[in-house]
């Protein structure tokens, strides 16, 4: 079932790469964006999602710590680099809508390009100030977490340690990126959502229908994400055990 999922989600954002890059048709400034976050999602699910699936068929479901460690700055990376790319993504739907007549002076290729050089510098400093911190820890044991991939929270638990005031920077830091980014996203959608009222009917369907796919996939990744640290953690319905090896 899960080779399924992960099949459908990489030939799927291939398939939506392949047809923006190759029409001209749709060589704009969205469905630029769109390739980038299409290519960022099937990185985010290839960081961990063949690891699992290759765990469910054998029993000793090991990982190296160097492995364990690429799976904590890449989900970070990723993640962190994809919240802003959403932002990026919103902030061409205020110009569209709400300076329409500039929209292609503003969002040229280079600040197209921009934005996505923003995004994935944002999402390395971010991974990069967990990974330098947890790779310092003194691991000593147990070796075990209850989780499908290495999750950052859990990982801290197996420092010879005490965790509390690390899982408070740590999560903080998450919290600041997340929250910045929902604070943008707000921003920009206060804008449009002004500039739709004093709209026609039509150009308000129309400008609606342009960023209700944006909000559908904003919702998407930010609900999980609170579900996964607020409610204690998504892996543990899963319940596969993976053992870190420290070499």
């Amino acid at each position: 079932m899960f080779l399924t999922l992960y099949l459908f989600i990489v030939s799927g954002n291939t398939v939506i790469m392949v047809l923006i890059t190759t029409d001209r048709h749709l060589h704009s400034p969205m469905y630029f964006l769109l390739a980038n976050l299409s290519f960022v999602d099937m990185c985010l699910s290839s960081n961990t999602t063949p690891k699992m699936i290759s765990d469910f068929l054998r029993e000793n479901k090991t990982i190296s710590f160097a492995g364990c460690m690429s799976q904590i700055f890449f989900a970070h990376c990723i993640a962190g680099g994809e919240m802003m790319l959403l932002v990026a993504m919103a902030y061409d739907r205020y110009v569209a809508i709400c300076k329409p007549l500039h929209y292609f002076t503003i969002m040229n290729l280079r600040r197209c390009s921009g934005l996505v050089l923003v995004s994935w510098t944002t999402g390395f400093i971010h991974a990069m100030s967990h990974l330098l911190v947890i790779v310092e820890l003194p691991f000593c044991g147990p070796k075990e977490i209850d989780s499908f991939f290495c999750d950052m929270p859990l990982v801290i638990k197996l420092a010879c340690m005490d965790s509390h005031d690390l899982d408070i920077l740590m999560n903080a830091d998450c919290g600041v990126v997340a929250i910045a980014c929902f604070i943008l996203l707000l921003i920009s959608y206060t804008y449009i959502i002004n500039t739709i009222r004093q709209s026609s009917k039509s150009g308000a369907s129309k400008a609606l229908s342009t960023c209700s796919a944006h909000i559908t996939v904003v919702m998407i990744f930010f609900v999980p994400c609170l579900f996964i640290y607020d409610s204690g953690n998504l892996a543990q319905c899963l319940a596969v055990d993976l053992c870190i090896c420290f070499h």
